[in-house]
């Protein structure tokens, strides 16, 4: 198994049993102090059933306000100009061994891919016009591969399990801080240093929130290995995807590069201003992927992302791609 896969899978282990260990330690330990030992889990499974309650909720009904916010509507397998996406879909899923999802086309002006869906809505995956303009099949069959990546992995539920420790830890700090300031102090401490301990679990709720968004990035970079691994040519081609993507949002991206000024490059594949740029060279996407190859990444640049970096990205599927084919 190639080693960049193994680290990726044990880096999204460790962080995900972390998250939830650190963070239950902590809320235990808080509600312990302050309810008494006895009353801590309580105290917890309350919370956590409200939260839960929400999310299933938002889950469950979630697709189809996603619909009317992108304008989506569904592609029929006979729909004379989209029909053939349907058959890419039906593809897609095949080498991925899924139930066929819904296809969707939305109406919005910009190039994004998304899968989506729940128990009620059944799989959806939804990819939007300026999309379809910009890739040719094989590249948007590649995205596709990357998307019901998403949903052969669970990804949504993954996360939205995940979510929960912050948004626990967040509503615990909130009932404190009120009750501080309420002055409904117990007997193990005043209002006030419930107030000043509630304060300080809203700020421990947004550090998590990091670890999240790390959780999401290594998700995302397990969704580009599902296209390498299962899409035939789905490296190259989602790494042609990935370029032409950020050229056509970004067409002075070479530019920057040359004057070596690329502080302002997109992280995120699929999220993009308002103008696009349909006319992207196949000279300037190969030079772009060269650029990203051999740029060294800190750290730090996608901390705040919810994606990879691009360059992480292309390189990942770079290393696929030598040990695949």
């Amino acid at each position: 198994m190639n080693f960049a896969l193994i680290k990726l899978k044990l880096g999204m282990v460790v962080a995900s049993v972390g998250v939830f260990l650190l963070g239950f330690a902590l809320v235990y330990a808080v509600a312990g102090y302050f309810f008494g030992v006895a009353f801590a889990p309580a105290v917890i499974i309350g919370i956590l059933s409200f939260l839960i309650v929400l999310n299933i909720v938002q889950w469950l009904f979630g697709p189809y306000l996603i619909n009317a916010m992108y304008r989506a509507v569904e592609v029929s397998p006979t729909d004379p100009k989209y029909g053939w996406l349907v058959d890419l879909v039906d593809e897609v899923a095949m080498y991925n061994h899924l139930d066929i999802p819904k296809v969707y086309i939305a109406d919005v002006p910009f190039p994004n891919a998304f899968a989506y869906g729940s128990p009620i809505a059944g799989k959806r995956v939804a990819i939007t016009l300026p999309l379809l303009k910009i890739l040719n099949k094989d590249e948007i069959k590649a995205v596709l591969g990357h998307e019901l990546g998403h949903l052969r992995h669970r990804d949504v539920q993954l996360l939205m399990a995940i979510g929960l420790i912050p948004t626990l830890i967040f509503f615990l700090g909130y009932s404190l801080m009120w009750g501080g300031m309420l002055g409904e102090g117990n007997r193990n401490n005043n209002a006030g240093s419930m107030w000043l301990i509630g304060i300080a679990l809203l700020a421990v709720s947004y550090m998590f929130q990091f670890l999240v968004l790390y959780i999401n990035r290594l998700r995302e970079a397990y969704a580009d290995v599902n296209s390498a691994t299962t899409i035939p040519n789905g490296a190259e081609n989602l790494q042609r995807a990935l370029a032409k993507i950020t050229l056509s949002v970004d067409p002075n991206t070479l530019e920057k590069y040359k004057k070596r000024n690329n502080n302002q490059m997109m992280n995120m594949l699929f999220f993009s201003p308002m103008d696009i740029n349909e006319d992207v060279s196949d000279m300037d996407v190969e030079q772009l992927i060269n650029y990203w190859k051999t740029e060294k990444v800190p750290w730090y640049a996608d901390f705040f992302s919810d994606h990879p970096a691009s360059p992480k990205r292309i390189q990942l599927l770079e290393r696929l791609k030598n040990s695949i084919y």
